[in-house]
């Protein structure tokens, strides 16, 4: 069943992604950044509140970070929706394991 979860939750992400990645096919500005890196920066706040913080967000915020100092605006903002798309798909996990143990309980 945690399994399937995972599951469920790569999934998430993956669509999310995708989702993102037509988006960016346009150029980006600094201000496009800017509020894609907030949007992954509050998910990834409230992953941590759960305490369930994946470390990969984490890198790819950074990552984005590091793109837009370059100037390059089109891959931060990839990157920020790639943080963002992850960070809720650790949410996603934190609330379906919430109450998905209760089913392994012995009885």
């Amino acid at each position: 069943m945690r399994n399937t979860m995972l599951k469920s939750a790569l999934a998430l992400a993956a669509a999310a992604l995708i989702a993102g990645a037509t988006s960016a096919l346009a150029a980006s500005s600094e201000a496009d950044f800017k509020a894609a890196y907030a949007a992954a920066e509050a998910a990834n706040r409230e992953a941590a509140a759960m305490r369930n913080q994946w470390t990969t967000t984490a890198t790819t915020l950074s990552d984005a970070k590091k793109f837009a100092d370059k100037g390059d605006f089109d891959a931060a903002v990839a990157s920020s929706k790639e943080a963002e798309a992850l960070a809720k798909a650790s949410i996603y996990q934190a609330t379906s394991e919430k109450e998905a143990w209760k089913t392994l309980e012995i009885h």
